[in-house]
């Protein structure tokens, strides 16, 4: 079994609603080798993502940058999984009231300098909220799920 660890903030019932989206993705009944689970920011820390196969990271867009949460998770990561975890695997979403400019800048440059491999286009959900954004995270997992299933990455 490959693993993929979705690093989600999720303080309301909408962003609870679109990290829920991603995980049925994931878990897709055509997708046979590939496990997922979550862990909110606060929660999650280097170990996690030392033994993850790929990641999703999803976050509300915060006075137009990542959430809190999110940065205090890279704070106390980036520097052990720096060396440890080149090419990995990884995608994001952010829920944006405003146009997601300066969270998709932040995210990019922090994975960059990790570097880790963006596997897919940043999905940005901005606007007033729609439902349609949890069928575009429910495709945002599986599409990360099945590249990692088949071998693509």
């Amino acid at each position: 079994m490959r693993r993929i660890v979705v690093i989600a903030h999720a303080p309301s019932p909408n962003t609870a609603r679109l990290r829920d989206a991603v995980l049925r993705g994931i878990a897709h009944p055509d997708i046979e080798q590939i496990e997922g689970r979550w862990i909110a920011p606060l929660e999650a820390g280097p170990e996690d993502v030392l033994s993850a196969d790929a990641v999703i990271l999803g976050t509300p867009e915060n006075l137009g940058y990542m959430s809190g949460a999110l940065k205090d998770f890279f704070d106390r990561s980036y520097y052990h999984c720096l060396d440890h975890t080149d090419a990995l695997p990884f995608a994001f979403y952010v829920r944006a009231g405003l146009d997601g400019t300066g969270t998709h800048r932040a995210i990019e440059s922090i994975t960059g300098g990790m570097r880790w491999k963006n596997v897919c286009e940043p999905l940005i959900c901005h606007g007033p909220y729609d439902p349609a954004f949890e069928d575009q995270c429910e495709e945002l997992g599986l599409t990360v799920a099945a590249g990692l299933d088949s071998g693509l990455f």
